[in-house]
């Protein structure tokens, strides 16, 4: 669901104090340059200026420029990793060999494939050997917000467990979608290279492509949908949190179990709906948890409908025809693990690599360092110092991912050839 969305449009005029402001930024550096020649035709003379010629005025100070922003990436030794000398590598192994084999599909394998190749050989039961493979495999790299500063933001998600139908009644009146038809997704990087990844969403009203309905307009049409509908469930607030999620469980009236995944998204920014219930007062800022949203949500069943259409992002869905006794897939396409798996902004960790996460347990000072695999990404997962911890499936994992809004550290490591250039 990771972190512009919305179908071609004109670009807004310039904010009027804004253009009021820039001719004068023009002059004052147009006047710096004018007085900088004035300073260097000057004669080097002592001697007075001619009568009716006056001296040239003392350049002003022209502001510095801002420093460049800080490379997300910085070079480490094993040393800076907390914990590193007493992490269980063992445990995060599994997750790593998943990850070699989902890498042999892309283009980057000739890099990753000494390394996989030589994982194959090691026993998982020798936590020295494992140890001893990392640090001569891979260097570490500390990842760095823009200010320079590396305190990384530390959410967690899970898999929900959801009760439904595959046909609606009054038990399961709310519909979980599918793409719909005239829901266009358009990729930027077949026409413009640099801007590979980015993806509008839209829909054609003519010849023109405009936005895709908002959250508010897709309920709003809920009967021209009915045949997308791949199930229908019992709850709109756990259903809300679904499609946060991206993926989940479903169990059905006669116990049988399904998983549904992420399918597409409207292409409108997500909102929190925590942030509103903080700015209307009905929450303080401790209180908008997951578990204090639900049960707002439930105190308040006559507003739900109003606040969860204050953020205009709806999710897609598609029915998954993967194991449920495994996890559910990342956006790399392995199962991920709990307590091992995160989603990360590919833009700066490149999906597959192992992170040495060092953090905080939920609403807690406890230490939670450990070795991890991104495996996934996210909407709302964006810069380089930023993980989703994944917690699980179910009840406690996702009262842990509710409470879990930590600080720490993170490094990624990386072999030969993906290292950045320092």
């Amino acid at each position: 669901m990771n972190k512009a969305q919305f179908g071609a449009m004109p670009a807004a005029p310039a904010p009027r104090t804004l253009r009021r402001r820039a001719p004068a930024a023009l002059l004052t550096a147009f006047a710096c340059l004018l007085l900088s020649a004035c300073a260097g035709l000057r004669p080097a003379t002592t001697e007075p200026a001619a009568a009716g010629c006056a001296p040239c005025p003392v350049c002003p100070v022209c502001p510095a420029p801002p420093p460049p922003p800080a490379k997300p990436l910085q070079a480490a030794s094993w040393a800076d990793l907390p914990g590193w000398a007493d992490e269980d590598i063992g445990a995060a192994w599994p997750g790593f060999l998943a990850s070699c084999r989902a890498l042999a599909a892309r283009p980057q394998w000739p890099l990753w494939r000494p390394a996989c190749d030589e994982a194959k050989t090691l026993d998982p039961r020798d936590r020295a050997a494992l140890r001893a493979f990392f640090e001569s495999r891979f260097a570490p790299y500390l990842l760095t917000n823009p200010d320079g500063g590396t305190n990384a933001l530390v959410t967690g998600y899970y898999e929900p467990l959801l009760r439904g139908a595959r046909q609606p009644g009054r038990r399961h009146p709310y519909p979980l979608l599918a793409p719909p038809d005239d829901l266009l997704t358009i990729d930027l990087g077949d026409v413009v290279p640099e801007v590979k990844g980015l993806r509008l969403r839209g829909r054609l009203v003519g010849k023109r492509v405009v936005p895709y309905y908002s959250r508010a307009e897709i309920v709003s049409r809920e009967q021209e949908y009915r045949e997308r509908a791949l199930f229908w469930v019992d709850d709109p607030i756990e259903l809300f949190f679904l499609q946060i999620q991206g993926s989940g469980r479903i169990r059905l009236p006669d116990g049988g179990m399904v998983r549904v995944g992420y399918a597409d998204q409207n292409g409108h920014p997500y909102q929190s709906i925590g942030r509103v219930l903080i700015e209307r007062g009905h929450l303080s800022a401790d209180q908008a948890s997951m578990q204090g949203i639900q049960a707002w949500a439930r105190s308040n069943p006559d507003k739900l409908n109003e606040l969860l259409n204050s953020n205009p992002s709806y999710v897609f869905f598609r029915e998954l025809n993967t194991s449920v006794r495994e996890g559910p897939p990342g956006a790399l396409g392995v199962p991920l693990v709990p307590g091992r798996s995160i989603a990360v902004d590919p833009r700066f960790t490149p999906l597959g690599a192992p992170v040495f996460l060092a953090t905080t347990q939920p609403n807690s000072s406890e230490p939670l360092k450990r070795l991890v695999l991104a495996q996934d990404t996210g909407g709302a997962i964006r810069g380089p110092a930023r993980a989703d911890f994944f917690w699980g499936f179910g009840a406690e994992a996702g009262a842990q991912a509710g409470r879990m809004k930590q600080g720490g550290q993170m490094w990624v490591l990386l072999p030969p050839g993906l290292a950045p250039k320092q």
